[in-house]
């Protein structure tokens, strides 16, 4: 019977799915890690993505390996998510391009060891430009383009961390962690906000444990410290938070996954 509800569950997921094929949606900090992981999740399942970063060339590399073997497509802009015109031309560019925008993926964010009692002010400033203002730029012009648009049906997801449920023992991760718990504020306060305007757009949160991406080769400016950070240490890999966004993007309309909080099965914070 478990089996049986189960396997129900999971066609009604493959069929919502499949009615995304047409979708379009912009995945920021799409060069590398969970963001390039993405695009090719959702290229293969029928959406058109723009991924868009401050370097773009493997992201141009991703589009001539996989837009003839999918029946989505992806497209690359360079944006650099700080500098607000540029967001705006992403946005005019996705819309030129494609018709619309349906889904928002705010994946960019960066970590710099930068203690609170010693750390570089603009370091500080460079977490708090991208994590913070970058998100909130990216979310207010998607829901403003939905607006004009017409488009109320939306998804707006953010890649938060466990660190913004948590403090973790780390000096080097406090600033950071700080700006991950301002990203779980944030999307509880874009909730409300589009609840009192009676909006559909869906906005949902997605905050990892410990993935194997080059986070950490830069939080350490050292790339063989951070790969034996990575080996030392149980970890998700790119494709674990990819299938969580396929998951919150199957869901029912009516239907609004919050919060999702993955973990390694063994990772103690």
């Amino acid at each position: 019977m478990v089996n049986a509800m189960a396997e129900k569950s999971i066609d009604t997921c493959n069929k919502k799915l499949k009615q995304s094929a047409g979708r379009v949606a912009i995945i920021t900090g799409a060069s590398s890690g969970i963001g390039l992981d993405l695009l090719k999740a959702l290229a293969s399942r029928g959406i058109r993505a723009v991924g868009c970063a401050r370097s773009i060339s493997r992201i141009e590399e991703l589009c001539i390996d996989l837009n003839d073997k999918v029946s989505g497509h992806i497209s690359a802009f360079k944006c650099d998510v700080r500098i607000e015109h540029e967001v705006k031309s992403m946005f005019e560019f996705a819309c030129k391009k494609y018709g619309s925008v349906d889904i928002l993926v705010n994946n960019a964010g960066v970590g710099h060891d930068a203690p609170l009692l010693t750390g570089d002010t603009e370091c500080w400033k460079n977490i708090l430009d991208i994590n913070i203002l970058g998100l909130s730029i990216c979310t207010r012009e998607f829901y403003q383009h939905s607006l004009s648009c017409g488009v109320d049906n939306g998804d707006i997801i953010n890649i938060c961390s466990i660190v913004g449920h948590v403090v973790p023992p780390s000096p080097r991760n406090h600033f950071y962690s700080a700006s991950k718990h301002a990203v779980t504020a944030l999307t509880e306060g874009t909730r409300q906000e589009l609840s009192e305007k009676e909006s559909n757009i869906k906005i949902s949160q997605i905050s990892p444990g410990l993935v194997h991406t080059a986070f950490h080769l830069k939080l350490m400016n050292d790339e063989q410290r951070g790969e034996e950070y990575y080996k030392l240490n149980s970890c998700l890999d790119p494709r674990d938070v990819s299938q969580s966004v396929l998951y919150l993007l199957s869901t029912p309309a009516h239907v609004c996954v919050h919060e999702v909080i993955i973990r390694p099965t063994q990772q103690l914070v």
